[in-house]
């Protein structure tokens, strides 16, 4: 049969019609953007149009024909990209990159993406199975039928794509979950602080979060009431933090879902902007529509995922943020120094489960090209020693990771089904089923319902938190249970008419569960707030616009304090006249953001640098989330001993003095930069984004293959 385009189908075989208006590709590839090609596994005739944008639609008679090409279209467009990702996840980039890349697959390698998907794919349901398969078989047809389309990427990479398996596909979907999870972070710099200036210092700037939704209750984790820990030395050694690398594909975001009665049409509106990385063309997102004559579906996924995360039907309209749940732990173990081979509960000793695999490193001075190298991945009953991979870290304790994503892994995917729920009631019955990932979902339907859901299984832990790695004393287990769906963070039809979530705290001070001690501040929730209760109704223009709101509420808090410090003195007195005026908008044609930004950096760096020195200060403020309302709560309140310095012990430094120190690092580092006027220090010339290509990131080419360095403002 034949898939068609606007000029192409496929035939059969069945047809594969597209018809392109324009390739949609770089201008490096192309391909057969009209007439028929043949497919032999489509059971009827597909017809593909593309738009001016080269967006494809795939029209077909059946789901299974529709996924088939569904597949065969992304990788059209985006194959090289999917490869690229498929390695990464899989830990064999260093096929490509060779050495540089082996620290990288030895990592993914060890924490399991592509282990625990095979796991998966062995128990897979027909559905998800069938789902799944139709999507590998389009890719593959591509694969093999046009490979003179191929892009050119491959050729200049020097590899060629091979096919595809239902486990490369649930590989990536574990992947992204992971881009998505950061609590790793926090663990990590909490422990980082413990160590560095112990329980009491540390617990002063642990992560303060605030759900403005909770009148009055300025963060809900009594830290001080659960916190057992022991020093492991590890956190010394700042190879650690690679754990926390190549994280491209986190998921930041903005989503809400408004009600008919706030509503210039009368019907539900439902905004959503995904805060994916774009600046590795060809971007993150791949958007695509199917069109059958039982559903019809436009939305965007991941390029090999397989899966529309937010979407539109003639039912629902769906979008999402990620949640930060908190799904993963790190847990500080001893081995047991009479026998390598093994790990200490207590006085028990256990054997470590012992994996190896064999990396194929690019070596150009090898014979074939390359090189093999087989490496060891130990476990414990908790997951992966992740500490194994920094052979520096010696010491008789080791790291191991937990994440809940591995421990329910289930016949049914989930995310497939999503795309045919009719109502807000069948999306939340849906997202029951979603393991695999913790996002939040917003969601309307025809009938004028909204909701909010977040996905995926959360551990209860039986100290209570999971803000620090946890020290293994003995063989319990300190997950005792799953918080239950009905009990994750939901809301159906609530009575303010939306619901939206900025990755802030979203949970409210009687929540029954630790939820996360890692979220977003809580200002862009608090920005959209006050745009939602503007009075009027909203048009679809209005959220357009919400979205790209750029006021500061931080600044708005912070600025005129900075400002008065500043201003008392005749060296930073220019800048302290700027931000005076400053309307807190990120406008990159204005000074003050760029001097704001500037400075308050500075001032983060001062305020703790003394206590924390150069490693931890760099672990920490690399964290944004960990400190910020933590800081802003410290500034506003004028008091806190972590602005003295501690370097000059015959003065008292305040909060203004850090503000001076601060903006005069600012003014020295922007004179070199932008020359001696502030005036003319705007913030589009420090805040600019630049697409690259994989091929080319850095040097001669980069400009010619990517899409250039732009002033960004936000």
């Amino acid at each position: 049969m034949k898939l068609q385009s606007s000029g192409i189908a496929l035939t059969a075989l069945a047809a594969l019609v597209c018809l392109g208006i324009v390739t949609g590709c770089s201008f490096l590839n192309d391909y057969q953007d009209s007439g028929e090609l043949s497919l032999s596994m489509l059971k009827a005739p597909v017809r593909v149009v593309r738009d001016e944008k080269g967006m494809p639609y795939v029209h077909a008679q059946t789901i299974d024909d529709a996924i088939i090409a569904y597949g065969f279209v992304t990788a059209q467009d985006r194959l090289f990209q999917m490869e690229l990702t498929k390695l990464f996840a899989s830990g064999r980039l260093c096929e490509l990159a060779g050495e540089k890349a082996r620290d990288i697959d030895i990592r993914n390698r060890t924490i399991g993406f592509y282990r625990n998907a095979i796991k998966q794919a062995a128990i897979l349901n027909r559905d998800s199975r069938r789902y799944l398969q139709n999507y590998v078989d389009g890719i593959n047809a591509y694969i093999e039928t046009r490979q003179d389309t191929h892009h050119l990427e491959f050729k200049l990479a020097g590899i060629k794509p091979q096919p595809w398996r239902i486990e490369d596909v649930l590989c990536i979907n574990f992947y992204l979950s992971w881009g998505s999870a950061a609590n790793l972070k926090t663990e990590i710099v909490a422990q980082t602080l413990l160590e560095k200036v112990g329980k009491e210092r540390a617990l002063e700037i642990f992560p303060l979060n605030i759900n403005p939704d909770d009148p009055g209750k300025r963060g809900t984790n009594a830290y001080a009431d659960f916190l057992q820990w022991e020093p492991t030395g590890l956190t010394e050694d700042p190879t650690l933090l690679a754990l926390l690398e190549n994280q491209a594909l986190s998921i930041g975001s903005n989503n809400w879902v408004a009600a008919p009665d706030l509503s210039v049409g009368g019907k539900p509106i439902v905004a959503n902007d995904p805060h994916l990385d774009a600046r590795m063309m060809p971007g993150p997102w791949y958007p695509c529509g199917l069109i059958m004559p039982d559903a019809r579906i436009v939305g965007v996924a991941v390029p090999g995922s397989g899966a529309f995360l937010a979407f539109r039907s003639e039912h629902i309209a769906v979008g999402i943020t990620n949640a930060y749940g908190d799904a993963q732990d790190l847990y500080v173990e001893t081995l047991d120094h009479e026998n390598p081979n093994r790990y200490l509960e207590g006085s028990t000793s256990l054997p470590f489960e012992i994996i190896e695999e064999n990396l194929t490193i690019k070596d150009k001075e090898a014979p074939n090209g390359q090189r093999q190298e087989t490496i060891t991945i130990r476990l414990t009953k908790r997951g992966p020693v992740v500490s194994d991979i920094w052979p520096s870290l010696q010491s008789e304790k080791m790291i191991t990771l937990r994440w809940s994503p591995f421990e329910t892994i289930q016949p049914e995917v989930g995310i497939e089904k999503l795309i045919f729920a009719t109502s807000v009631d069948e999306v939340r019955r849906g997202l029951e089923k979603v393991n695999m990932v913790i996002l939040n979902f917003v969601f309307a339907d025809i009938e004028g319902n909204i909701g909010w859901q977040v996905s995926g299984k959360l551990p209860i832990r039986r100290q209570g938190d999971g803000t620090i790695p946890y020290p293994v004393r003995d063989g319990s287990d300190n997950w005792t249970g799953w918080i239950p769906f009905h009990d994750m963070p939901h809301a159906v039809n609530p009575e303010k008419g939306w619901v939206g979530t900025c990755n802030h705290y979203t949970v409210d001070s009687e929540y029954p569960y630790y939820y996360t001690s890692h979220a977003s501040p809580s200002y862009r929730y608090r920005r959209l707030t006050q745009l939602m209760q503007q009075p009027g109704k909203k048009s679809a223009d209005d959220h357009w616009k919400f979205q790209q709101d750029d006021l500061n509420l931080m600044a708005r808090d912070i600025a005129p304090l900075m400002a008065t410090a500043i201003s008392e003195h005749p060296d930073t007195k220019d800048m302290g006249k700027i931000l005076s005026g400053w309307d807190f908008h990120d406008d990159p044609a204005q000074a003050g953001p760029t001097i704001f930004q500037s400075v308050y950096r500075h001032f983060a760096r001062i305020t703790f640098l003394d206590e924390l020195g150069e490693d931890a200060i760099k672990t920490m403020l690399g964290n944004w989330y960990f400190w910020q309302e933590r800081l802003h709560a410290m500034v506003q309140r004028n008091e806190s001993p972590w602005f003295d310095d501690i370097s000059t012990p015959n003065q008292v430094e305040t909060r203004d003095d850090m503000f001076y120190h601060a903006a005069l690092k600012a003014k020295k580092e922007l004179e070199e930069s932008l020359g001696r006027a502030p005036e003319k220090w705007k913030w589009g010339e420090v805040h600019t984004i630049e697409y690259v290509s994989p091929i080319r990131r850095k040097g001669f080419g980069k400009g010619l293959l990517g899409g250039g360095e732009h002033p960004a403002g936000g």
